[in-house]
């Protein structure tokens, strides 16, 4: 996760690190994930992919399968601890430490970019500087994909709260019983089109019940 946005949520990752992985355990999305654990790898194949906010390496395990490399990122060390420890060939995958909001050296080369379940941790008001700084990054013609939650009554965490900006909150329970307020927005289709306008020479979202793909190549 990126220190960019809120310290409470890089505070509440690295707490969850060891147990980040269990929300890919309900039941009732197995299916979906199983299809986006096909997707993405071909979604990605043969290209130099950034991946940002890339948490514990879910994704990227099998994103690497296909792809020509991986640069993955996140804020956290506790996290990426975890993700060194996958197994993928050490040719196929690196990861680093950096900011979501500034990458830095790692977008060189890349012709590809990736943020699984970030976008929902961004507030609305520093959505479109995020979007600009990935852009600037990244070479014309560059595909990009946002992978994150929808909204699923008995299934998703309750919303706690919204803000004066619009931005909604969850409150979350680790193993431990201690509770986080964490940031997560559920975007409509409308709001993903325009906040990639800017940048995006085509768009296309697919939506299933209880996640959302946005697939886009930069102007």
């Amino acid at each position: 996760m990126a220190g960019s946005v809120t310290p409470q949520l890089e505070t509440y990752y690295a707490k969850r690190a060891s147990e980040y992985e269990r929300i890919y355990d309900k039941a009732e999305r197995q299916d979906e994930l199983a299809w986006l654990r096909g997707r993405l790898p071909r979604l990605f194949a043969g290209r130099r992919v950034l991946e940002v906010a890339c948490g514990t390496g879910y994704w990227t395990q099998f994103i690497a399968q296909r792809a020509a490399h991986v640069t993955a990122c996140d804020i956290n060390e506790a996290v990426l601890e975890i993700a060194r420890e996958k197994p993928i060939p050490k040719r196929r995958a690196t990861f680093a430490k950096a900011d979501a909001f500034n990458p830095g050296g790692l977008c060189e080369g890349c012709d590809a970019a990736f943020a699984g379940f970030w976008w929902s941790h961004v507030r609305k008001s520093d959505l479109a500087r995020w979007l600009a700084s990935m852009a600037k990054s990244l070479p014309s013609g560059s595909l990009v994909a946002m992978l994150d939650n929808r909204y699923v009554e008995g299934s998703s965490t309750p919303i706690s709260r919204r803000d004066a900006e619009g931005n909604t909150y969850q409150v979350r329970s680790l193993l431990s019983g201690e509770t986080h307020e964490v940031l997560k927005n559920f975007p409509t289709a409308a709001e993903l089109a325009e906040a990639v306008r800017p940048h995006a020479r085509e768009a296309h979202l697919e939506e299933t019940q209880y996640y959302w793909l946005l697939v886009f190549t930069l102007k």
